[in-house]
């Protein structure tokens, strides 16, 4: 635990409240209530001011970490018999102009996210401001009725991202959201330009792997298979092994597998 505190690190006090003055300044409030968020980042400090603005902290630490995380994850694609594809930016204020970049990518694309306000640098930090959705439930925090009901958005959205040459990189259930009956999409990584096609197999293996312990196996190709071809599922399975190793990953990669290849085969999948 005392190594996980370390690679996480804290952000002082002093700086944490500059940052949130810096905010008030830009966007005219007189006084903030700042409330910090519960969460298991690596990538940043996340915390809500005034209830409107969702405000991610991004610091060197948090910069070295996902110099690690990278390496980590390209070591992982080479073991799967292919090039590296995922990319790290050279400091904090580069993370945050990127999470802004792809929050204004996806939703010029018609996919749901969180409307992106501006990234900003304070003190060698960089700063990402969002819109706050104040009420939201992650996917893996709902019944599987409910997941299964939508599942066929998260695959389109997905779809609309790999058609116009983009990856998320970082699918988990807890990256997908669902506030007033509508998915979101948040968090996504970057991706080589010219290794995208390895990079959509990738995300369409995360997918999958997220959903099948929430509706089973069938379930997620068979909503997958809504947007995407066989030979694209096919490519997916390719990169099981590796997603199911990440440690926020955890599903059966064989009925993944059986799943894929009864839908080749010509066999129904529900």
């Amino acid at each position: 635990m005392a190594f996980r505190r370390f690679l996480r690190g804290t952000v002082p006090w002093d700086r944490l409240e500059g940052v949130t003055k810096a905010v008030m300044e830009r966007y005219g409030e007189s006084s903030a209530r700042v409330e910090f968020l519960e969460a298991d980042n690596w990538l940043s400090t996340p915390l809500v001011v005034n209830d409107h603005w969702f405000v991610k902290v991004i610091t060197q630490q948090n910069s070295l970490v996902h110099a690690l995380l990278t390496t980590g994850r390209n070591l992982g694609a080479f073991s799967s018999g292919t090039e590296g594809f995922f990319e790290h930016f050279g400091t904090p204020y580069e993370m945050a102009e990127h999470e802004l970049a792809a929050t204004e990518r996806m939703r010029e694309l018609g996919i749901s996210a969180p409307e992106p306000v501006e990234a900003f640098e304070y003190e060698g930090m960089g700063v990402v401001v969002l819109e706050y959705l104040a009420e939201f439930e992650t996917f893996d925090d709902l019944d599987p009725e409910t997941v299964r009901r939508h599942a066929p958005t998260v695959f389109d959205f997905l779809h609309r991202m790999h058609e116009d040459g983009l990856a998320h990189g970082d699918f988990r259930c807890e990256n997908v959201l669902l506030a007033d009956g509508e998915v979101y999409f948040i968090d996504a990584t970057s991706v080589r330009e010219d290794a995208i096609a390895d990079a959509r197999a990738y995300d369409l293996a995360c997918a999958l792997g997220a959903l099948e312990p929430i509706v089973g196996a069938d379930a997620a190709v068979g909503a997958a298979a809504e947007f995407y071809e066989t030979d694209e599922l096919l490519a997916a399975e390719e990169f099981l092994d590796f997603v199911n190793i990440r440690p926020d990953h955890d599903f059966d990669a064989g009925d993944l597998r059986g799943a894929v290849e009864k839908l080749a085969s010509g066999g129904p999948s529900e």
